[in-house]
Parts: structure tokens; C-alpha cells; sequence
């Protein structure tokens, strides 16, 4: 069984590089990628202790990227197999992501002090690490009383559609896909169902769309995924010669419902046949 979509504390999930590292070897995983947002720090501290202890660790990364229409759609993107190691032109475009992100943090914490909420960039920064985001600022707004929890953090504050929101200035979907396969990475979408498209027609469409772009697969199994979801999906994979593959989206404590490798109330079983298939298609042209 494995695990093809993790985060480490080094973005938003809540386990150090080693912590996931055990946790996967305890339940028996015999691969993970860790795909944090824009940063591979946990990526470069779990590889040494993965080769040591045996686990297959995938490069990977996840990116929040933005497709352009009548309404713009967030689209997230992962990037497998990015050179093992990325290459240093790939991490240097994604320092400028992450100088973007600093850009919205600080813009973020003068909208929330407007509103009198007392914080301050820095505290975040202290919970988020390598790479600051809005779950860091939804946990500080926990620890300080200005929201009962997580969810309801954003729905005050930190939402598209809360009074504090503060757009990022992600890069188009397309520009994502390029950067990841110019790197030798494996362009996937993560999640479709977040897309938030009910027309199937439509959300077919647009997958099509961007594997007109460059996409060469799609996360088909995931803790968000009903067993309908999952069948669509690999239909839409096959139709379009996309790479299948899967992974909890496993965050730790910040979210508890998801469990490393097997999903939401065991939803999750991902063979090791989809790391194989995976890997096979990454060597395609």
C-alpha cells in the first residue's frame, strides 16, 4: 500500500520529515511522496532517512495555481519525480512563489489587525515554518480566541468570501504545468472534485482543456473522493492518457479526519501497481 500525496510541517501538515517517516513505516506504507506547497524542505530532510530505513519516498510538490475564464478557478497542481533532486532553476522559481506568499502574509495580517484582531506576522511565522499560509493564520486566531477552530477561522476571516481575504498572486495553471514538466516532473491534478464543478460536462471539459496544456495525470484516489468520484475520474484518465494516481492529502493533527494511507473511515488503498504505472508514464515523452 502507499501514499502518494503527504505534507510535512514544512507547509501546513503537522508531522516533522522524521515523524512522517515512522508514521508511514509503523502502518506498513511501502512508498509516500510528500508534496508540500511550494517548498521542498521536508522533501530534502526525509530523503536520507527514507533511504536508510527502506521506504520508497517520491519527489513531490503541490502548487496552487490559477485558471482564467468567466471566473477564476483555483486549480492545485502536484509535480512527481521533479529531477530527485529538483534542480535549482525550479527552486528558484519557487523562492519567487514563496516571496509572493510573504507579499499576501503581510497584506493578510494589516487587513486582520484593521479589523482589530491583535497579531502579528511574526507569531504566525513561528507556526508556519518554512512556508506561511492561511491554516498557520487559522491556527493562531484558534490559540488567541478570535475562532472556536479551523473552520470557523476561515469562515471569519481567512475564506474567499470573508471580510480579511487577501488574494495571492498564484501563476496560471498552464505556467504551472510548464514549470513542472520543463523540470522533468510529472504534471498532475490534484484533487478534482475540489474544482467545485457539479456539470460533469463541464469539468470534463476543462480537464481536457489542460491536458491540451500539458497535464499527463490526475489524482483519481483521494480521502475527498466518493466511490462514484473515484469511477469518473479513472474514466476521465483513461479517455485522455492521463496517469492515474492517489494519496490521502494526510496534514496530521490540523487534519484529523485524514488518516496516513488509508484515507477518511478507510476510504483509501492504493496498491503499489500506481507508483509502478506512475513512474512509467513519467519516462514517456
Amino acid at each position: 500500500m502507499i501514499d502518494l500525496h503527504t505534507h510535512t510541517n514544512e507547509s501546513d501538515g503537522t508531522s516533522s520529515p522524521e515523524e512522517l517517516i515512522d508514521q508511514a513505516l509503523a502502518i506498513g506504507l511501502e512508498a509516500i511522496a510528500i508534496c508540500d506547497h511550494d517548498t521542498f524542505a521536508g522533501y530534502d530532510q526525509a530523503l536520507p532517512l527514507a533511504q536508510a530505513r527502506g521506504l520508497d519516498l517520491v519527489c513531490g510538490i503541490e502548487l496552487s495555481t490559477r485558471l482564467m475564464g468567466q471566473t477564476e478557478r483555483a486549480v492545485h497542481l502536484l509535480g512527481y519525480f521533479l529531477g530527485e533532486p529538483p534542480s535549482a532553476t525550479f527552486r528558484g522559481w519557487l523562492n519567487e512563489i514563496q516571496e509572493e506568499r510573504r507579499d499576501r502574509n503581510r497584506r493578510l495580517i494589516a487587513k486582520l489587525q484593521s479589523a482589530g484582531v491583535d497579531i502579528e506576522l511574526s507569531e504566525v511565522e513561528a507556526v508556519g515554518r518554512t512556508l506561511t499560509g492561511r491554516p498557520h493564520f487559522a491556527r493562531v486566531l484558534v490559540r488567541k480566541g478570535y475562532a472556536a477552530n479551523s473552520d470557523e477561522a476561515f469562515r471569519k476571516y481567512l475564506d474567499e468570501e470573508a471580510p480579511c481575504y487577501v488574494e495571492r498572486d498564484s501563476p496560471a495553471v498552464s505556467a504551472g504545468i510548464e514549470k513542472v514538466a520543463s523540470a522533468g516532473g510529472l504534471p498532475v491534478l490534484a484533487h478534482p472534485i475540489r474544482l467545485g464543478i457539479r456539470d460533469p460536462i463541464r469539468e470534463e471539459m476543462l480537464i481536457g482543456e489542460m491536458q491540451q496544456a500539458g497535464l499527463r495525470g490526475i489524482e483519481v484516489y483521494h480521502s475527498d473522493h466518493r466511490p462514484p468520484d473515484v469511477a469518473r475520474y479513472a474514466t476521465l484518465a483513461s479517455k485522455y492518457r492521463l496517469a492515474v494516481t492517489g494519496g490521502s492529502d494526510f496534514h496530521g493533527e490540523a487534519k484529523p479526519q485524514i488518516s496516513l494511507g488509508t484515507g477518511v473511515n478507510r476510504n483509501l488503498k492504493i496498491p503499489r501497481s500506481v507508483l509502478d504505472c506512475l513512474r512509467e508514464m513519467s519516462h514517456k515523452p
